[in-house]
């Protein structure tokens, strides 16, 4: 008995939309990445449903195809639960194979606990509602899932030592929260890493990074700020995000060793909640 075909996303619907639109007007991806102003890999990602455009491209991409504001629209009402700058990476990482994240100050979200992230939400939204918080929290804890399937990608977490000993939430908090890492990186779901103290400056001393690899699209790297972040699908300035990656992966404990330093800052924090 044949398996019952899976349902479609809405960004798969507006993919394959956008795809039956391109080949009607006769269009290569090429040509209607010129008119968008974009790489062709990125109109590859539109009509795969691995992304989804902003306002303007969508914009363009209906004076390139001649749809009347067609995509404009139906992208309004496609409304995100991730903040506006992560929604396209939110969107390529569930098609990824490989990501490799590298925390600066903050243990990366995906690998977040519950009491963790709300001590971060908290902290950045000091006159917050319990039910926003709790809805943030949620859809945290939903991202983290990526990392629990059979058919997981391979993850790899470069940790500065400032994200393990900045005290986020308070000594069970972050007891907690090392020791996820611990058990993930024991159990062979996680491959870590710690650049320390004692490495002084290294190649991604500048703040944060991450990067995703995919099996039929090229590979993509997303840098973040307070309130900003930006995919980079250009192939040179990916290339430069991952060798410097690998430069800062140089100077980094190794897996057995970073395991060990976790675990010693995680009972740092047990013993100071005694």
């Amino acid at each position: 008995m044949a398996a019952a075909p899976q349902p479609r996303s809405i960004r798969q619907k507006y993919g394959e939309e956008l795809r039956i639109r391109r080949m009607a007007a006769g269009l290569t991806q090429e040509a209607v990445s010129e008119g968008v102003v974009c790489s062709p890999t990125l109109i590859s990602h539109f009509e795969a449903g691995r992304r989804l455009p902003n306002p303007d491209d969508a914009q363009r991409l209906d004076r390139v195809l001649g749809t009347d504001g067609f995509f404009a629209r139906w992208l309004r009402d496609l409304d995100s639960k991730y903040a506006e700058h992560f929604v396209a990476a939110a969107e390529l990482e569930r098609y990824a194979t490989e990501i490799r994240q590298y925390g600066a100050s903050l243990i990366p979200g995906l690998l977040q606990t519950q009491a963790y992230a709300r001590a971060v939400f908290r902290a950045h939204s000091p006159n917050h509602e319990a039910k926003d918080l709790d809805d943030s929290v949620v859809i945290r804890m939903e991202r983290a899932r990526l990392l629990e399937g059979t058919t997981s990608p391979v993850a790899w977490v470069l940790l500065d030592e400032a994200a393990l000993r900045r005290n986020i939430g308070g000594p069970r908090v972050m007891a907690e929260q090392l020791g996820k890492i611990a058990d993930m990186a024991e159990a062979g779901r996680l491959r870590l890493h710690v650049l320390t103290f004692a490495t002084g400056a290294h190649a991604l001393v500048e703040g944060m990074l991450y990067l995703m690899s995919f099996d039929d699209a090229a590979p993509v790297a997303y840098a973040e700020g307070l309130r900003t972040g930006h995919l980079m699908d250009d192939p040179a300035m990916v290339s430069e995000c991952q060798a410097a990656y690998a430069l800062a992966l140089g100077d980094a404990l190794s897996h057995k060793e970073s395991l060990a330093f976790v675990k010693a800052v995680a009972k740092e924090y047990e013993r100071a909640e005694q």
